[in-house]
């Protein structure tokens, strides 16, 4: 006979995370464990975890530590998500605030970076921007299951551009 025995999984979790790359496997490995446990579908976990990641990268290369007097590199930024009853996962990333707005940017083809926010525009279902009174800048975002736009690659390369086409010199 075998003994079942019910655990407690949390809908929601939040946790501070270093100002700075250190953090970022941590939340990320959190974020998958926690969503595994409570039967969140493969595909929403692994579109979740990319979404965390893009959005604590952002916070930590745009975006000052949590509060009043932290300098770049110190202190922490707020990683938090929540189930809701119908299935939907809300990612947020909250930062002390920067000198530009979280936009989507059209890099050039041969840029090092500069699709974060498209990458998550293609994978969400909504997503964007919440300021505090106290200068706190939060990106959150909407993911559920299936809605991955059929357009993810033109999105997030932009138009006239076939990944394949990155192959053709390749032997």
């Amino acid at each position: 006979m075998a003994l079942v025995v019910a655990q407690e999984v949390p809908t929601s979790s939040s946790m501070a995370v270093p100002h700075g790359p250190a953090g970022v496997g941590e939340a990320r490995h959190k974020m998958r464990e926690q969503l595994r446990r409570s039967g969140v579908s493969e595909s929403v976990v692994d579109d979740a975890v990319l979404i965390l990641s893009e959005l604590l990268s952002n916070a930590c290369r745009h975006g000052r530590p949590l509060g009043r007097h932290a300098e770049i590199g110190d202190g922490d930024i707020r990683a938090a998500w929540r189930l809701d009853a119908s299935g939907g996962l809300t990612v947020e990333v909250t930062d002390g605030g920067g000198p530009t707005r979280p936009i989507p940017s059209t890099p050039s083809v041969t840029a090092h970076g500069g699709r974060g926010l498209n990458i998550i525009s293609a994978l969400a279902r909504d997503w964007g921007v919440r300021d505090s009174a106290a200068g706190e800048v939060t990106v959150w975002v909407l993911v559920t299951e299936g809605h991955r736009r059929d357009d993810f690659a033109t999105r997030v390369t932009g138009p006239g551009f076939e990944f394949a086409d990155a192959y053709d010199d390749v032997d």
